[in-house]
């Protein structure tokens, strides 16, 4: 893994040398810069594969007409090598990068379908003055852009950006509006005006300093093309996929583990991964002091019966109290899904001993394995509701399920639930992993600030999933709008952000085998009844795991990566939230947010997810000196 960024317009050597050091932590093994008239490209690497200086980014062409840099892998690089080969190309490294600068030579945008792995990348020719920006199908890597006259800059990281004076640090409001309601800013926004988020699948083309195509999508999911064949061949096909997957994944010249929380993802790309290993594969996980967060005996259980080189270490509240002050002096986008700590503290364990770890991620959203799909199967006896009579429900449940600070309690989930029963599917699911809702922002927010927010909400309550719905093929099954839903927003914007940034603030690269590109094409087309029949979500995948793995971890509720947030934000963090909650700004009503803090505090509510959405905001904001 690796960083890059660069600017094309005004600016000098010495900026670009500060960017590729502000992304140090991406790449700690080697920073570049490279300029061509007002063009400037930096990099900062992490070595992974070829760890020949010859592989050092920029990468040029010999007669310095082209120029990369690149951030990911390229896992079927050698099949690329060889027909580039064929064409009369030739090497002078064994770096997929010069293989990927050989690709955009041969084939231009072409190659982007070509490639296999995760990647943010941009492509210069210095004769036709034209810069190639792309990111992998699901938005694995990085990649924020802004674009003005006479000025292009990019970067996988923003505080990248705003090193440049051209780059405001003015509060966007699109963004403000929906990470209030998501815990997290979704594609194309970002968290100042006129930075955007390049979304996964895509590319842009600037030609002279301008954009002159894109963002243009060269993937999409293929729900529009079904496959309808026998569940036990599914089964077979799925198996040899992810055994490949997995395999291509463990190639590297560094040393290679295996994030294992004892979920069924994890454990199965450590069973794959053990599988294709000739000695013990190590595998990494953490514990809780709090046992409804701890699932560290379920993953002792799958490195036993694997028989894996397993390493466990204990997050305490102490502990996390000073990951949050290493976190944020680092997260330069407000993200409120916690599980960022314990995913940073992951990775920061695992790094002692490997450079790459392979992970879980993308089974939830490919077999649509979150509660909210059980909760489908509820909605519609809630779906001849009239409004008022929703509200009545959710003021009961109030009254009669007291507050719990176990991870993901009865209450917590009855309290989702009934907040998102109204609506199309798209939006309840939506509705059901929100924070904040679309009605609650005119008391949330300063009166001035909703005004100028409001116009977002007039023609659709949930703005942001307008466009990902717009490009969906027309007929598209309602449970694949839905999954596709998953894919563009909580996948890319939650999961795959809080991999990326917490294993790279630790430079450490994570791989995940369930978002290679054929596995997810073939699970996509796959029907809804092979991943989900009835309470049993996953349901191909267990049946392809079982004697694979303990009978416990197939039949065990989905958990989640969670922190005992309800009780630290009491004690242990209490004195830190409560200073910055309530520090002078001019974006919340103080007396809304007064009210949400004294109800968790004495346990009326658990406002845990509401009061960190708040804190991770004001904290990035302070900590970037980002205003309105």
């Amino acid at each position: 893994m690796c960083g890059i960024a660069g600017f094309w317009g005004s600016g000098d050597h010495a900026l670009a040398q500060k960017m590729a050091a502000m992304l140090h932590h991406r790449g700690p093994d080697h920073q570049g810069t490279w300029q061509h008239h007002d063009l400037h490209l930096s990099f900062a690497r992490l070595s992974i594969l070829d760890l020949d200086p010859r592989s050092h980014q920029p990468f040029r062409s010999p007669d310095e007409r082209y120029a990369l840099v690149f951030n990911g892998e390229i896992y079927n690089f050698p099949d690329l090598k060889a027909q580039l080969q064929a064409q009369g190309y030739t090497f002078r490294t064994t770096s997929d990068t010069e293989v990927l600068l050989y690709a955009c030579i041969a084939w231009g945008r072409a190659a982007l379908p070509r490639l296999r792995g995760m990647f943010a990348f941009a492509f210069y020719d210095a004769e036709k003055k034209e810069l190639l920006l792309a990111r992998d199908r699901m938005g694995k890597k990085p990649l924020y852009y802004i674009s003005q006259p006479g000025f292009f800059a990019f970067a996988s990281e923003p505080k990248a950006l705003w090193l440049h004076p051209a780059v405001p640090k003015t509060l966007s409001l699109p963004a403000l509006a929906a990470y209030l309601i998501l815990d997290y800013i979704p594609t194309p926004y970002a968290l100042t005006e006129g930075l955007h988020k390049l979304e996964g699948g895509h590319y842009l083309v600037v030609r002279d300093k301008a954009i002159v195509e894109g963002p243009t999508a060269y993937w999409q999911p293929p729900f529009d093309k079904p496959l309808n064949i026998p569940f036990e061949e599914a089964r077979e096909r799925l198996d040899s996929l992810l055994s490949e997957a997995t395999k291509i994944r463990l190639v590297a010249d560094v040393p290679v583990g295996v994030f294992l929380s004892g979920g069924i993802d994890s454990s199965t790309v450590a069973y794959y991964a053990q599988k294709h290993s000739s000695t013990p594969i190590q595998t990494f996980s953490i514990a809780f002091t709090e046992k409804s967060y701890d699932e560290s005996s379920y993953a002792r259980k799958v490195a036993s019966f694997l028989g894996t080189d397993h390493y466990e270490e204990t997050l305490t509240p102490q502990r996390t109290r000073e990951l949050l002050d290493e976190v944020f002096a680092q997260l330069d986008e407000p993200f409120a899904d916690a599980s960022i700590l314990p995913t940073y503290f992951l990775s920061q364990i695992t790094r002692k001993k490997v450079i790459v770890a392979l992970g879980g991620d993308g089974g939830d959203e490919l077999l649509a394995g979150y509660p909210t799909f059980i909760a489908d199967l509820y909605q519609g006896l809630l779906a001849w509701a009239p409004r008022p009579l929703g509200h009545l429900l959710m003021r009961t449940a109030e009254k009669l399920l007291p507050p719990s600070d176990a991870n993901i309690a009865f209450d917590f989930k009855v309290r989702q639930f009934l907040k998102g029963f109204t609506g199309s599917a798209v939006e309840r699911h939506t509705r059901w992993l929100a924070s904040f809702l679309p009605t609650d922002l005119p008391h949330l927010l300063q009166k001035d600030l909703w005004h100028a927010i409001a116009p977002l909400f007039q023609q659709e309550p949930l703005f942001f999933l307008r466009p990902f719905l717009k490009a969906l093929p027309p007929h598209t099954p309602l449970f694949s709008k839905v999954l596709l839903i998953y894919y563009k927003t909580y996948l890319q914007e939650d999961i795959l952000f809080k991999v990326d940034r917490a294993s790279m603030y630790n430079s450490l690269e994570v791989r995940a085998p369930f978002l290679d590109r054929e596995v997810v094409e073939f699970l996509t087309r796959l029907p809804r009844s092979y991943k989900q029949r009835g309470h049993e979500t996953k349901y191909i995948l267990k049946k392809l795991m079982k004697g694979r793995l303990p009978d416990e971890v197939l039949q065990r509720p989905k958990k989640g990566f969670g922190i005992p947030l309800p009780q630290w934000i009491r004690h242990d963090l209490r004195q830190e939230m409560e200073a910055l909650l309530f520090s002078p700004e001019r974006i919340f009503n103080a007396s809304y947010v007064k009210a949400l803090w004294e109800n968790h505090l004495s346990r009326r509510q658990n406002n845990r997810k509401l009061l960190w959405n708040l804190y991770t905001l004001k904290r990035v904001l302070a900590t970037w000196g980002i205003g309105l």
